[in-house]
């Protein structure tokens, strides 16, 4: 049994910082770089993709709506074509980067705002794959069980992984319980992992009005702006690790 363990890193901006990306770095198998659009300056991408190179993990491009103010937690009705260009921006931006550290960027997920949007939003979906397709129409793409994105992604050619979330609730549907709802970011680490283990082996967890559901996943998405988000991913990875499930990228980057 294998699963990958995702974080967004490389969030900070400026002199604005946020999140321990060094100590997950040191967990995690994956990483979710912001490209500049909802976090993350040049330097901050840098260095995250320089860290990552340089211990094995995965970089994934972090592709947002453009909103720095809103962290890329706010809807933005921008027209496709725009979008698609935007986003094909972000993944262009970070591809320097990874370069320059010796390695490239292996998967695209989208964050925030725009992760949501496009589990419904058709022709935002159909945006999002666009670009990537455009970038490279082999890159895989990380994404939201049953969404749109997904399906499109597929029908396109673009290798497709589903995600499940660590520390966030779930709705019956599920899909993630919106931030401004009480209790949809989860912060007890023995918990979550023990939830985590459960997602990793196929059974059922609890939704936020206590219904079990099924979600199919292969990679595991811990925040790296959580509090407590070093102790969550430390907990995941040893609890998986405990019960025999090999936590490793779901590109392959260390095979």
């Amino acid at each position: 049994m294998r699963i990958d363990l995702n974080s967004d890193l490389g969030e900070s901006f400026g002199r604005w910082e946020l999140g321990d990306d060094q100590a997950l770095l040191s967990i995690v198998t994956s990483a979710n770089v912001a490209c500049g659009f909802h976090a993350g300056d040049p330097s901050v991408l840098r260095r995250t993709t320089s860290e990552a190179a340089a211990r094995g993990v995965a970089v994934g491009a972090h592709v947002s709506y453009r909103d720095l103010a809103g962290f890329g937690r706010r809807f933005v009705d921008v027209p496709p074509a725009e979008l698609t260009d935007e986003v094909l921006y972000q993944i262009g931006a970070l591809s320097a980067f990874t370069r320059l550290a010796g390695d490239r960027v292996r998967y695209v997920k989208p964050h925030g705002a725009l992760y949501n949007t496009i589990v419904h939003h058709e022709e935002q979906a159909a945006a999002v794959v666009a670009a990537v397709r455009a970038f490279d129409p082999g890159l895989p793409v990380l994404g939201l069980p049953g969404s749109r994105f997904l399906r499109l992604a597929e029908e396109a050619g673009l290798p497709t992984h589903r995600e499940a979330f660590a520390d966030r609730a779930y709705t019956p549907e599920g899909v993630l319980v919106s931030r401004r709802e009480p209790g949809a970011v989860l912060h007890d680490p023995e918990e979550i992992a023990q939830r985590c283990l459960r997602i990793a082996h196929g059974e059922p967890v609890e939704a936020v009005d206590g219904t079990r559901i099924r979600v199919e996943a292969d990679s595991l998405c811990v925040h790296g702006d959580s509090p407590g988000a070093v102790d969550i991913a430390r907990a995941v990875a040893a609890r998986l690790r405990a019960e025999g499930v090999t936590v490793a990228p779901f590109t392959g980057r260390n095979a």
